[in-house]
């Protein structure tokens, strides 16, 4: 099944890099490229895409603006944010308005095309820079709550899910905590980027979560991660 994409970005340069990357699947399929957020909604309506893949900085209307708008006319389109901004305000925003995804545009080639099909099939993907950005912010507000009705704010005990998970899946989940990509937790390990997959397969499906993020979110609430 083939899954049509939009790309909507100013820069003519970056969005055919993005192009040529995603038409390396077989089962993608780019429709429709633009330059600005009112662009977006006219092409939405013309192509109904699968996924669109969008910055936030673009005239006219921005990404977060059109975000808005295209999941209150497309619900069943897909969007993913593609941007230089790893701010938690900017990534929250656009979560907030219903984008699906939120990438940066330092990721390479197969984490793209790896975050497209998984909002395509449903669920959502962070890049891991504001997975661990989000995760420390979680963390901070936790702890500020604590310190706020009592003055001793406890040691956090860690407690590795090995009931749950194999030792080496472990290493896999606080590697995601710690925001590492599939590429970097390969390299710690000394693994290839394969089983990195296949590990984090493995964690999603024995924990019962969708996404990456969801996974860390859980395993801090357990204290199964550190927070670092």
């Amino acid at each position: 099944m083939t899954t049509k994409i939009i790309i909507l970005d100013d820069h003519q340069l970056f969005r055919e890099g993005v192009k040529r990357i995603l038409e390396f699947e077989d089962s993608f399929e780019v429709v429709a490229e633009g330059d600005d957020g009112t662009e977006a909604i006219r092409l939405a309506e013309e192509y109904n895409p699968d996924v669109i893949i969008m910055d936030i900085n673009m005239p006219n209307m921005n990404g977060v603006e059109a975000t808005h708008e295209l999941v209150e006319k497309f619900p069943n389109s897909r969007v993913i944010i593609l941007s230089i901004h790893d701010d938690e305000n900017y990534v929250t925003h656009a979560l907030k308005t219903g984008a699906t995804g939120y990438l940066l545009k330092e990721m390479d080639a197969d984490a793209l095309i790896e975050a497209v099909k998984v909002v395509a099939e449903g669920g959502s993907y962070l890049h891991p820079k504001i997975t661990h950005n989000l995760v420390k912010e979680y963390r901070r507000l936790s702890i500020d709550e604590t310190a706020s009705t009592s003055q001793y704010v406890p040691k956090v005990d860690i407690r590795r899910p090995l009931h749950l998970l194999t030792r080496r899946e472990c290493e896999v989940l606080q590697m995601l905590a710690d925001g590492k990509s599939n590429r970097g937790i390969g390299e710690s390990l000394f693994i290839s980027e394969k089983t990195v997959k296949n590990h984090v397969s493995n964690i999603l499906q024995k924990m019962n979560v969708n996404d990456r993020t969801q996974a860390v979110v859980v395993a801090i609430k357990n204290g199964w991660v550190e927070v670092r």
